[in-house]
């Protein structure tokens, strides 16, 4: 629980952050951790609340109050075994979980959340500092092989988690490395790919096989991520050299904005304009690569991977930057006795928004207008929430000008055509429809086919990805063996 009195002696510290002016000049993460003496004080600010919601609010069940207190007491080895009890991967989610345990903190009551997102980052990189992050391999093999489809945390985390249970486990990735949308969606000045390639070691040393450039099934025509796919594997192929089959992509469709003008150049989805820049850190050529140098960029989406394309487009060198959203401004504080100890609606600026971006809220886009074919502006019209529709308020038409659109929209299903390959029944989304009760949870309709994260979710957190993975693996280890040591 900390120190007794800490959350009354002392206040709530944040990361800080390298200067804008220097951060923005390259593609490096620029969080600045806590030190060991800062991250204790922070630990004692945990109270002894009783019944501690930051462990619900948490969708991996993290056991925060015991290691912040292991914090507290300089335990810093044990911190790790904690955390490393409920969550494989606090390297990936101490950087880029929004942190929903800090809403559901008691103490944000009424006073500033336990930094609980900064104290697990610091646990991860001392661990990774002293050596304490060790394969895990198994003591027996079962003799059993399961397929993972899909790398990114739900397949790496159920991978990792078959893998300690002795199965032997086989990871398929279309792309040519691994990490999903957490290598190729999220920049590096937020996440360092890294973080992905010593995990990846460390599984492979576990027993797990990762296979990339592979296709599971077909891809629509025109898809960009043929280029990076040398092999193909048939589902069937898969279901009879496997024991199980677990289906762990993404939902990579993306929201489209089908308003006149979209067929002009110049208008692309953030998943065609984040990875490429991925590509071209990590040593990649990429032909044709969009930038925003020079450029009035208009960012069409108010969630985090809209911040993620101001980011970007502010280390390209962009002339301006605009972020649009729909909805209207949430308030910069919100109605805490309302919304405890739930996620809250609250205005929320990122670290790329303080680098230089105008945000527009409750905005519309109309239409795109453009010359010789491309795109110059678009048209825009303000509105408001009204009978379950957006109604355009009058008099409140506006051009922008725009020499590059993004559209940051948020992901509508998972590619179809891998549910279709293997038979798989979709929810009224489009996604692949698996319950998680605990009796043959994360089961798809189709014999010994599994599906989870945002495959079988949506479009959601790093952190429910991993928690999907890892009760997926605990599902199928029940699936093959009758039974299950795997926690929940």
């Amino acid at each position: 629980m900390g120190k007794v009195t800490g959350f009354m002696e002392y206040e709530r510290l944040e990361e800080g952050y390298e200067p804008v002016a220097k951060r923005v000049k390259n593609y490096k993460e620029f969080v600045i951790g806590l030190t060991d003496e800062q991250a204790k004080v922070q630990g004692a600010r945990c109270m002894d609340c009783g019944t501690p919601f930051c462990n619900s609010g948490c969708p991996v069940n993290n056991i925060i109050p015991d290691f912040n207190d292991l914090v507290y007491q300089g335990d810093w080895k044990n911190a790790i075994e904690v955390l490393h009890s409920t969550n494989n991967f606090p390297d990936f989610t101490g950087r880029v979980c929004p942190a929903p345990c800090e809403a559901a903190c008691t103490l944000n009551i009424n006073n500033d959340a336990v930094g609980i997102k900064s104290i697990e980052h610091a646990i991860i990189d001392k661990a990774w500092e002293q050596g304490w992050v060790k394969p895990q391999p198994a003591a027996v093999k079962t003799g059993k092989k399961v397929a993972v489809v899909g790398s990114g945390p739900a397949g790496m985390a159920a991978a990792q988690q078959l893998a300690r249970a002795g199965h032997a486990v086989t990871v398929y990735e279309k792309n040519d490395t691994i990490g999903g949308l957490l290598r190729f969606g999220i920049p590096d000045f937020k996440f360092d790919k890294s973080h992905i390639d010593r995990r990846v070691k460390q599984m492979e040393a576990e027993g797990v096989v990762f296979k990339t450039n592979t296709i599971v099934g077909e891809l629509p025509k025109g898809s960009k991520v043929t280029n990076w796919a040398k092999e193909t594997v048939s589902p069937e192929q898969l279901k009879k050299d496997f024991d199980a089959v677990l289906l762990a992509g993404g939902a990579e469709q993306s929201r489209d904005l089908p308003v006149p003008g979209r067929d002009l150049d110049g208008i692309h989805f953030a998943m065609e304009f984040l990875p490429m820049q991925n590509r071209v850190n990590a040593g990649g050529k990429v032909k044709d690569q969009i930038m925003a140098t020079g450029k009035h960029v208009i960012v069409i989406g108010g969630g985090d991977t809209g911040s993620d394309c101001v980011g970007t487009s502010n280390r390209h060198g962009a002339a301006t930057v605009t972020q649009f959203e729909v909805m209207p401004q949430p308030p910069e504080q919100e109605n805490k006795p309302l919304v405890w100890p739930y996620w809250p609606l609250k205005l929320r600026t990122s670290s790329s928004h303080e680098e230089g971006c105008q945000r527009e809220f409750a905005i519309s886009t109309k239409e795109f207008i453009g010359k010789d074919g491309k795109v110059t502006g678009l048209k825009t019209v303000h509105v408001e929430f009204k009978d379950g529709k957006f109604v355009e308020i009058p008099g409140t038409e506006k051009e922008y000008k725009a020499d590059l659109v993004l559209l940051a929209m948020g992901f509508v299903s998972p590619v179809a055509t891998i549910l279709d390959a293997f038979g798989v029944d979709k929810d009224a989304r489009g996604n692949a429809k698996a319950s998680t009760d605990f009796t043959g949870g994360y089961a798809t309709n189709a014999a010994k086919v599994f599906a989870a994260g945002d495959i079988r979710r949506g479009q959601s957190l790093v952190v429910w990805a991993i928690r999907e993975g890892r009760q997926a693996a605990r599902a199928v280890d029940e699936f093959l063996m009758g039974t299950s040591s795997l926690p929940r």
